[in-house]
Parts: structure tokens; sequence; C-alpha cells
């Protein structure tokens, strides 16, 4: 499923693509020689078929450049603010519609699949764009382990709350912790995944250690960081920033350029990296990912479903 398209970026504004895979071949082959377990098995994941073609984004954009409010809303906060962040011990509660529900230990919930590398775009609803190299593994391996009811409709998704760590959760705005959900045919998709590492190493706090999701053809507030919570439900979860601004933020959020904010345009996107005065570049439905998500959507209309 690799394809070029004339708007990905060009190699002069990310990565070389042969620094980063000699990069990651350096890090794998030292780490995987004193680390056991789980942490070396991310760092050696193999690339997927489902990634772009696209370069990534430089590591320092990645993690310098990024909404995580829970540790203020400024880009550079994340960077700033996230190192007194406790990972370890972690765990994950899965409930709701499932048949075997229970608090399941990061180590172990790392064991659901084999680690995949997917190279994504990754779009923000502020109207900018980048390309990231996770690490992680489809969402759909570990509802199937859990096992789903039949009644199941949704899956709903919350993030850590822990306000002595988090200075963001210690202000107005947000009605904490930070909740999300997906359909259950969208969170069961193969694009979907969990990720727990970038640039083959584990995933920085920033960027929602240790444990986040990623659904790349939606806006990105729709990837929930620092996952602790899933539920499986026979309704319709809310979600943080439909609960904020409805008019603004449907459930859906597929990126979509024929439909804008009601304060900017979606049509196009400012790709980070690609220096000031680089042209924006044409915003793809579903941004980029059409032909494998759209039929998901079949008969909707996806301007009511925004």
């Amino acid at each position: 499923m690799r394809r070029n398209r004339d708007t990905q970026p060009g190699w002069a504004e990310v990565t070389p693509k042969a620094l980063f895979l000699n990069r990651r071949e350096i890090i794998a082959g030292a780490l995987a020689a004193t680390v056991a377990g789980p942490a070396a098995a991310r760092i050696a994941a193999a690339p997927s078929p489902y990634s772009t073609d696209a370069a990534p984004n430089t590591l320092e954009e990645i993690t310098s450049y990024n909404n995580f409010y829970e540790f203020g809303w400024d880009k550079g906060d994340p960077k700033a603010h996230a190192g007194a962040l406790t990972t370890d011990p972690w765990s994950v509660e899965i409930g709701g519609l499932v048949e075997k529900p229970g608090s399941y230990d990061l180590a172990d919930v790392l064991k659901t699949a084999p680690p995949e590398e997917r190279i994504y775009r990754f779009r923000c609803v502020e109207a900018w764009a980048m390309v990231i190299p996770w690490i992680g593994f489809p969402l759909a391996a570990l509802l199937n382990r859990v096992g789903v009811q039949p009644g199941a409709k949704y899956v709903a998704f919350e993030t850590l709350l822990r306000p002595s760590e988090m200075p963001g959760q210690r202000g107005p705005g947000i009605d904490w912790p930070y909740v999300e959900g997906l359909r259950l045919d969208e969170a069961m998709h193969p694009l979907t995944i969990l990720a727990s590492g970038l640039y083959g190493e584990e995933l920085p706090k920033q960027n929602g250690a240790p444990l986040r999701l990623v659904v790349p053809w939606k806006y990105g507030f729709k990837s929930i960081k620092s996952l602790v919570k899933i539920t499986l439900t026979d309704r319709e979860p809310r979600t943080t920033w439909n609960d904020l601004q409805p008019r603004e933020y449907g459930f859906y959020a597929n990126v979509n350029p024929a439909v804008d904010h009601p304060r900017w345009s979606q049509a196009t996107e400012r790709r980070i990296g690609a220096g000031l005065f680089a042209a924006r570049q044409q915003t793809l439905p579903f941004n980029g990912y059409g032909d494998q998500v759209a039929s998901l959507y079949a008969g909707m209309d996806l301007r009511a479903n925004y």
C-alpha cells in the first residue's frame, strides 16, 4: 500500500531516508544486545506495508511541536514539562462489553502482537501536518484478545489523570481526564494502532508515552495519548473536544478538505519542517487513506457527520 503522491514533502524538507534507516539500524543493534523483553522488540520492529513512502519529519520536529494539553497549551509545553511523568509502572484497564475485562500491565499489553513500524501522515485539526514513524501494533489485536461481545458498537478511551505530574490538568478549560472514542469498525481497522514508540525508540513522554492511539485518517486530537482505559460500549461515547465545542469538533473528525473548521479552511495544510516560505500543501480526503477507509462511511453525509 506504499504510494508516491505529488503532495508528499520533498526529501530536502525532512530527514534523508538513508540517514533515518541507518540511524534506526544502529539503535536497534546496540539496544537489542543489552535490552531484553518488549523494549528490544519495539526497537527492532520491521516496516509495515501500511506505511507511506513520504519521508518522516525529524525527531526534533516531532518531539518539540505538538499538542498535549495535560502539560500546557503551547506547542513547546509538552517537551518542557512531560519529563516529570511517571510511566513505569503502567497499566491499562479494559472493560465494558468484553469477555476478559481487567487491568492489564503494559508489558502484557505489548505482548499482544508483534510490533511494526508504521510511517503515517499526521494531520492536526489546526491545519498543520507531519509524517511520523510510529512503532506499534493494531488495536484490533488487543480487542480480539479480550473478546468483543456482540452488543459492542463503540470503543471509548481515557487518558491518565494525574495533576501532580501533568500541570495542564490543574487549570480550567477541559473537564479532565481527556476522553475519546471510535466506532467499533474504525477501531478494528488495520490502520488503527496502539503506538509505544517512534523513530526506533520508546515513545517520548511528550508524544503520549507509554502508549497512545494513532488513527491516521482522522484529525490528530482523535489519537488519544498516555492511554489508561479502554471501554467497549453500545452507545457513542462522549469525547473531550466535542464536549467543549460541538459545533467545531465532531465525533468522527475525519480529515476532510471540503469541510472547513468554522474559523479556518481545511483545504490546505502547513508542513512542519518545510520552511517559513514553503507553499501550503493540498489536504487529501481522509489524509490520503481514502482508498483504505472510505468504505467505512459509505452512504453517510460526511458534512453532517463531521
